[in-house]
Parts: C-alpha cells; sequence; structure tokens
C-alpha cells in the first residue's frame, strides 16, 4: 500500500469576495473528489480572496498506481481555468513491511 499527501497552493484571480471564492473553489473541489477516492479539503487562506490551499489524500496499492494517480491529479488541476497551481506539495508514505 503507498500513499500520498499533497499540498496544492492555488490562486484563484477571478473573484473578489469571499462568497464567489468558494464558488470558484467548490467545482473544483467537487471535480477532483470524482477523479478516485481522494480525501480533499481546504487547508490555508480561508480569509483571502483570490488564495486557497487545498489538503489531498491518495492511496494506491502500489508505487506506479500512486504515480498515474497523482499524474490524473495534476493534469485535472491544470486543465481547471479558473484556477492557477502555484506549488504543489507531495509527501508519499509506504506501508512499513
Amino acid at each position: 500500500m503507498r500513499a500520498a499527501a499533497l499540498r496544492v497552493e492555488l490562486r484563484l484571480p477571478g473573484p473578489q469576495s469571499l462568497k464567489a471564492k468558494r464558488a470558484v473553489l467548490r467545482p473544483v473541489v467537487e471535480g477532483i473528489k470524482r477523479l478516485g477516492s481522494y480525501s480533499v479539503a481546504e487547508v490555508d487562506h480561508h480569509d483571502l480572496w483570490q488564495r486557497a490551499a487545498l489538503g489531498v489524500a491518495i492511496a494506491a496499492p502500489d508505487g506506479k498506481s500512486l504515480g498515474m494517480q497523482l499524474s490524473k491529479l495534476r493534469n485535472y488541476l491544470d486543465s481547471c481555468l479558473e484556477v492557477e497551481v502555484v506549488d504543489l506539495f507531495v509527501t508519499e508514505m509506504e506501508e512499513p513491511e
């Protein structure tokens, strides 16, 4: 079993209020959840209009599958026109044998 914890720093150029930020961020979070069995939460920048940080947890049976899941997530984020990925931090964990 392999797992990864990600912190995704996003810039949202459009919103001019927190309500507008949530309207942009909600479909992005739901889209990530639809990609697979990912856990997603907004973890920072709650009070900023044009910044967001998402925490994402991914589990996979092996390293190859985990790599494919990470690529799928990155491709999805790159295709979201309303957000810009500023930084992506990945911490991979391996189940002890």
